[in-house]
C-alpha cells in the first residue's frame, strides 16, 4: 500500500469474513436438536412434523449464506483494494450475515407468522442491497458494469420479496428461491466477458 494512504487491502477481510460466514452457517443448525418432540417414542412422522419447518429454514438459510459467501469471495478477489468506506461497508455486510441465524431461526420456528416472514424478507433484502452496493463500489472505478448482473438480479428478487411478504406472506418464499439463479448468472456473464 505504499503511496496510497486511503487504500485498504480487501483480501485482509478474507479470514474475518470466512470465519463469520462459517460461524453463521453453523449456528443455523444450533437450535434444531433442542426442539421437543411430542412423543417419547418418535417415528418418522413425529420427527418430520417437529422438525419440518426448522430444517427447511436451515436449508434455505444455508444456501442463502453460501450464495452470499460466494459473491463476497468473488468481490474480494475482484477488488483487491478499497476505500475506507468500502471497508466499513464490508463490515456492515458481515454484520447482516452474523444476524442470519437469528432471522432464519425465527422463520423456522414461526413459518406462518406474517410479521416473521416480513422480518426475514427485510433481512434478506438488506443483505442483498448491501452486497450490491459493495459490488458497485468495486466495479464503478473500473467501469466494469457487466460484473454487477448477478448482484442486481439478487437485490431485485429480495426487494420484490419484501413487497410480496407484506401483501402475500406465504408466497415470499417462492421469490427467495428464485434468487438461487444468481450464481449461475454470475458464471454466465463472466464466461461472456472472457
Amino acid at each position: 500500500m505504499p503511496g496510497q494512504d486511503n487504500a485498504f487491502e480487501m483480501r485482509r477481510l478474507e479470514a474475518l469474513s470466512n470465519t463469520i460466514f462459517g460461524v453463521a452457517m453453523t449456528l443455523l443448525a444450533y437450535d434444531l436438536p433442542r426442539k421437543q418432540i411430542a412423543t417419547d417414542n418418535p417415528d418418522w412422522a413425529a420427527l418430520w412434523s417437529t422438525y419440518e419447518s426448522p430444517v427447511l429454514a436451515l436449508l434455505l438459510g444455508f444456501v442463502i449464506a453460501g450464495m452470499f459467501w460466494y459473491s463476497h469471495q468473488r468481490r474480494l478477489v475482484y477488488a483487491e483494494e478499497g476505500t475506507r468506506l468500502a471497508f466499513i461497508g464490508n463490515l456492515f455486510f458481515l454484520l447482516t450475515i452474523v444476524a442470519l441465524p437469528l432471522s432464519t431461526g425465527l422463520y423456522g420456528r414461526y413459518p406462518a407468522a406474517p410479521d416473521v416472514i416480513a422480518l426475514f424478507a427485510l433481512h434478506l433484502a438488506a443483505i442483498a442491497v448491501l452486497n450490491l452496493i459493495l459490488w458497485l463500489m468495486a466495479a464503478a472505478p473500473r467501469g466494469d458494469w457487466g460484473i454487477l448482473a448477478a448482484s442486481v438480479f439478487t437485490a431485485i428478487v429480495f426487494v420484490v420479496a419484501v413487497l410480496v411478504a407484506f401483501v402475500w406472506p406465504r408466497r415470499a418464499a417462492y421469490f427467495w428461491m428464485s434468487a438461487f439463479v444468481a450464481p449461475a448468472l454470475a458464471a454466465y456473464f463472466e464466461r461472456r466477458q472472457h
